[in-house]
């Protein structure tokens, strides 16, 4: 190019060598300011673990945690996985005392930590507490197929539902208007919606690929709107309107392999994840890619994927045994952290499986992790005294 700029300078098209200098300059200035507050952006947060939750039951058996789920109170939390049992924490529990010279990590055990747990049939994929009945309720996914509901108060199950054929389901979701309306997304290739308060209370069945490739997450919009949001293995994102379920009103096609999350950032804007080791951020009105995120590993599991809308931050697990957070605005991640514990290796293949943002304050802010070994860990993040949210 420069030998055909030498010889084409006389042409008038071109700009002059000082006009085309000057234009060379801004846009290496403008480069220069999207680099410092992408660096504004990445030192905005502290992250500190406070707190570690293990077992100290040495057995050879598979503990991992594939839900964390806060309750609308935000002061309580549910873990679910493969150990069977639904376990539930108070987040004072789980967080040093206020006002304390405790400045060591906090180290408990699961038995002792959680305030009661309950036994489940099977394995769990899925928890949600379920609005309006004061955290008493809490629904979940297992790998037989089933959706249950417990009433926490009485530790039984007061609801139950085997409508996926026996395949596993992947996700559960409670809408957020009366009456509440559940969803669940199943090996089986469809989303089933339904209403507890009836026997046969099937509401709609949707089957959005028509390979009839697993429905691996579902939500509702938690900001009232009337869209539910599906992940598919078929690697696409569907968004319907429960007001005319014949089709998708939104398609989103973006990512190389299954997605297994999807979640909304606020009423119009949904992230996802894939086993292709991206997150992607759509806008819902132009069904349109806004960004992509990279850096944590991601090729076989479910990891975990969190929204705290608050601080516009997005929480994901790794397969390299990490968990990672993207700031809204910027691609790559602005904090990781190694998960590994006293006892593991390389040779285990350990990762972080979920990830759950407490949905409150603005400056601060709590992240509760779990791990394939059955580890919780629970980092709070406090912004930095210089910056301010954007």
């Amino acid at each position: 190019m420069k030998n055909f700029s030498e010889k084409l300078h006389n042409i008038t098209t071109l700009e002059p060598p000082k006009q085309e200098e000057e234009k060379t300059k801004a846009i290496k200035h403008h480069k220069e300011e999207e680099g410092e507050e992408e660096e504004r952006a990445r030192c905005e947060w502290d992250f500190n673990l406070e707190t570690v939750v293990s077992s100290s039951n040495s057995q050879s058996v598979s503990h991992a945690l594939g839900a964390i789920e806060f309750d609308q109170s935000e002061n309580f939390v549910a873990t679910g996985g493969i150990a069977r049992k639904i376990r539930i924490y108070s987040i004072k529990s789980l967080l040093p005392h206020k006002g304390s010279q405790y400045e060591h990590i906090l180290s408990l055990d699961h038995a002792n930590a959680c305030d009661y747990y309950m036994c489940t049939p099977a394995k769990l994929s899925s928890l949600r507490w379920k609005p309006g009945f004061d955290s008493r309720i809490i629904g979940s996914g297992d790998y037989d197929g089933v959706v249950t509901e417990y009433d926490l108060e009485r530790r039984l199950p007061v609801f139950e539902r085997d409508e996926h054929g026996g395949h596993r389901v992947w996700s559960v979701d409670y809408s957020n208007w009366n009456p509440v309306v559940g969803a669940s997304g199943s090996d089986d290739g469809t989303m089933q919606m339904w209403d507890p308060r009836c026997e046969d209370g099937d509401v709609a069945t949707i089957q959005p690929s028509v390979t009839r490739s697993a429905v691996c997450c579902v939500e509702f919009n938690p900001f009232g709107g009337s869209m539910i949001a599906i992940g598919c293995a078929d690697r696409k994102a569907y968004g319907y309107d429960i007001r005319m379920m014949v089709k998708p009103v939104i398609m989103l096609d973006g990512h190389r392999k299954t997605v297994t999350y999807v979640k909304f950032v606020d009423a119009n804007t949904l992230v996802s994840a894939s086993i292709d080791g991206c997150l992607k951020l759509w806008n819902l009105n132009e069904s349109k890619m806004i960004r992509t995120y990279k850096g944590h590993v991601n090729n076989r599991n479910f990891v975990g994927l969190s929204v705290w809308r608050n601080g516009s931050l997005l929480a994901c697990g790794s397969e390299n045994n990490r968990i990672f957070v993207y700031d809204k605005r910027w691609g790559e991640p602005i904090w990781m952290q190694g998960f590994d514990t006293a006892g593991s290796s390389m040779e285990n293949q350990e990762f972080v499986s979920s990830v759950c943002w407490r949905q409150v304050g603005e400056d601060k802010c709590t992240l509760i992790a779990g791990g394939s070994d059955g580890v919780l860990k629970v980092f709070q993040g406090k912004r930095k005294a210089n910056t301010t949210p954007s």
